[in-house]
């Protein structure tokens, strides 16, 4: 297990590059390579031609990690542009989760509130579970999920982080 330097902090990073084969290895491996992990990893397509993706990766590193990694990443011929959100400026981000709970009951009720109160929405529903798909911060679905632990969590699916810079400007 790598343990984090003082200085690590955390960082989303947008990176556009061209849709083809092997990017994603070569991008995680320069991550790996100095031993940090990426926790939070999502990739779609974004022209109509499907030929530019653009890849969201939040990470932990010090300012100094985090300069080496962009710099290296920009060398990759198939990245077209990289931007540290976390510093480019004010950015939103969003996650979407599916929690399944299981209950009869009290505890039925329960999520069925608590799903309200967290604008959580039933996307499933049978007679003895529900599937709840919630939208928002990291926190806010880390809440949702520790609730759902106490009425009958059986599953949680998650897709990580997507960022976009504030503004009218692209990053």
């Amino acid at each position: 297990m790598h343990i984090k330097p003082q200085s690590a902090e955390r960082h989303t990073l947008a990176v556009i590059v061209d849709n083809e084969p092997g990017i994603l290895a070569r991008i995680a491996g320069l991550f790996t390579a100095r031993g940090y992990n990426i926790e939070s990893l999502t990739v779609s397509e974004i022209t109509d031609d499907n030929l530019i993706s653009r890849i969201t990766i939040v990470t932990s590193a010090s300012a100094e990690v985090m300069e080496q990694i962009i710099a290296q990443l920009e060398r990759l011929v198939p990245v077209h542009k990289v931007v540290d959100l976390t510093t480019h400026g004010e950015h939103v981000e969003r996650e979407l989760a599916l929690v399944k709970v299981a209950g009869t009951g009290d505890h039925r009720i329960e999520a069925l509130r608590l799903a309200e109160v967290y604008r959580g929405r039933v996307v499933d529903a049978t007679i003895a579970s529900f599937v709840f798909e919630v939208t928002g911060t990291t926190e806010k679905i880390d809440k949702f999920v520790e609730l759902m632990r106490e009425v009958g969590l059986v599953e949680v699916a998650r897709t990580g982080i997507v960022a976009i810079s504030r503004g009218a400007q692209a990053a």
